[in-house]
């Protein structure tokens, strides 16, 4: 894959893209939600691109991350989608859960499972291995690590009066992003190094969709039905 403009403008263009396909979403749509937050990360590399010196090879970080956006709008467009994809598209209206849950469901298919796809294809287009993209791959995480934490500043709002034990905390702190992008450049590797044996790559890039897809649908329990059942309980056992 040959990129036809500046690496900063071809992933300007994926900003446009992605943009069109989460405009008009209603609000608290789950996949408009983590449309939101994959833009921020879209800006935030536009903007690295444009700095000389940030990154060893621009050009190739601007595959990378159009391949990349390719199978995120590819899964919403499928009529049968990968199944890390399918718990936020199946819940993505559910009124039982918060916007930073969407978020971070959302990052961990497609970091975890996208990414090292994307790597893959990005070094077969190169015919270089992984390593030739590794420096790159982890300039990114400091751009990630920034807005993850924003993410949560800004979706996650917390009562005051939440307990410390309440499932929801236990959750959010279950997932982080470093542990993704390692995850995703450690299964890269794998999937490289498995690139000449068809069936055997392609029996673990399924299993690596499946887990991703069992980790986003934990991601995704409702919570807020749990909570009010136990503010109903308290009211309940105060009349009693």
């Amino acid at each position: 894959m040959e990129l036809s403009t500046a690496p900063a403008d071809a992933v300007a263009v994926v900003a446009a893209r992605l943009g069109d396909a989460v405009s008009g979403l209603p609000p608290g749509d789950g996949v408009g939600v983590f449309g939101g937050v994959y833009l921020q990360v879209t800006d935030a590399l536009v903007q690295r691109l444009g700095e000389d010196g940030y990154f060893g090879s621009p050009v190739d970080v601007a595959r990378l991350d159009t391949l990349f956006a390719d199978r995120f709008l590819g899964a919403l467009g499928a009529d049968a989608p990968p199944a890390c994809w399918r718990p936020l598209l199946d819940l993505r209206l559910h009124p039982g859960i918060r916007p930073v849950q969407f978020a971070l469901a959302g990052m961990n298919s497609h970091i975890e499972h996208d990414l090292p796809l994307s790597v893959v294809d990005s070094c077969r287009s190169l015919d270089c291995p992984p390593q030739e993209l590794e420096a790159d791959f982890h300039r990114v995480n400091d751009l990630l690590a920034g807005v993850e934490q924003q993410v949560r500043d800004e979706l996650l709002t917390l009562p005051p009066e939440l307990d410390v034990a309440d499932p929801l905390l236990h959750l959010l702190d279950a997932w982080s992003i470093d542990a993704a992008r390692d995850a995703a450049w450690a299964s890269a590797r794998m999937l490289w190094e498995l690139r000449g044996k068809p069936e055997a790559y392609a029996a673990a890039a399924a299993a690596l969709d499946r887990s991703t897809g069992m980790m986003s649908r934990c991601l995704l329990t409702p919570l807020r039905d749990v909570r009010d059942l136990r503010e109903a309980s308290r009211q309940t056992a105060m009349i009693s």
